[in-house]
């Protein structure tokens, strides 16, 4: 090349990158994250032990269990083919079981939503003293439930509890609130709904507060009522929040456990008992571990399909918005 003072300049080439050619960055960078790598899962090691030890394999043992006469009198132990199965599908109490969880589960989400909503708006439209507010709602959650199962245990006391004293005060006999078969499940849900709400309420309150006030500003401006703005605001806004609110609140009522075996224990005559109680009377009171293992699968396998349905339902009612 020759510039312009007539003075020849040889021509060279650009510097092939190291990186593209394969040279010691490469292999330094490729060497570092290969380091990067092996250190990240050492930190990942002990969850993942931990992980397959407590969930990973108790799964798959319980599932091999299911077909197994496995037995805590050490009895029977050997392999039984689909026999737990094929019992547990024809054994009235299982289907008795699951039918009170449903029951339960439909009683507690519903008033658990809404009520949980309720509570929310109301303080978030500034009552007064709203630390108290949010205090009181919440407080109960914290409690352990054998604290809230003795609390209304007495209050459900037909002779000394507070309830049928209240009631006795307007000429009203109050029945045996857990012991009658046509109050117990309601008398556990509504101690359930009283101990459980404060954490729906707190999820309200948060996605209430998120709300751009600009949006009831605008519906202001636009001659829009309470009911309205509420209505085609806030409800609106509140939708994704009330998905997950319904989503935890179905699979912590299917879980059901602690309050019913400490207030009825499944009573009267198995009319709240549900199916993890039931399980639990099979494997740890008739020492039937196999055929435990078998009813806890098909309550697993049963809530798998409810969630697939829900899921699709979910994604049909988005895409059609």
């Amino acid at each position: 090349m020759t510039t312009a003072d007539g003075v020849t300049v040889p021509r060279t080439s650009p510097r092939p990158n190291a990186a593209l050619t394969g040279g010691p960055i490469s292999e330094g960078r490729r060497r570092r994250r290969r380091a990067e790598n092996i250190r990240g899962w050492v930190y990942c090691l002990p969850f993942l032990i931990a992980f397959g030890l407590f969930l990973i394999w108790p799964t798959i043992y319980g599932l091999w269990m299911s077909f197994t006469g496995t037995s805590l009198a050490g009895t029977k132990t050997g392999f039984v083919g689909l026999a737990n199965w094929t019992e547990a599908l024809g054994d009235a109490n299982v289907w008795t079981s699951l039918a009170n969880t449903a029951v339960f589960t439909v009683l507690s989400s519903i008033p658990l939503v809404l009520i949980a909503m309720g509570l929310a708006i109301l303080v978030n439209v500034g009552l007064p003293g709203q630390w108290f507010w949010r205090l009181a709602f919440f407080l109960p959650f914290l409690l352990a439930s054998t604290v809230v199962s003795k609390f209304w245990n007495w209050m459900y006391n037909p002779q000394l509890g507070l309830v049928n004293t209240v009631l006795g005060w307007f000429g009203i006999t109050g029945p045996a609130w857990l012991q009658d078969p046509s109050t117990a499940m309601i008398s556990v849900v509504i101690t359930t709904v009283w101990w459980t709400i404060g954490f729906n309420f707190l999820l309200y309150l948060a996605a209430l507060q998120n709300i751009p006030d600009q949006l009831y500003e605008a519906a202001s401006l636009d001659g829009a009522g309470r009911w309205r703005k509420f209505r085609s605001i806030t409800v609106p806004q509140l939708a994704p929040t009330t998905v997950l609110v319904l989503v935890l609140q179905l699979l912590a009522s299917l879980k059901v456990f602690d309050q019913i075996y400490q207030m009825t224990s499944g009573g009267p005559g198995g009319d709240t008992r549900p199916v993890l109680l039931y399980i639990y009377e099979v494997g740890f009171t008739g020492y039937r571990l196999g055929y435990a293992s078998a009813i806890s699968y098909i309550f697993f396998f049963m809530i798998i399909i409810v969630s697939l349905a829900y899921m699709v339902i979910s994604s049909r009612r988005s895409v059609k918005a």
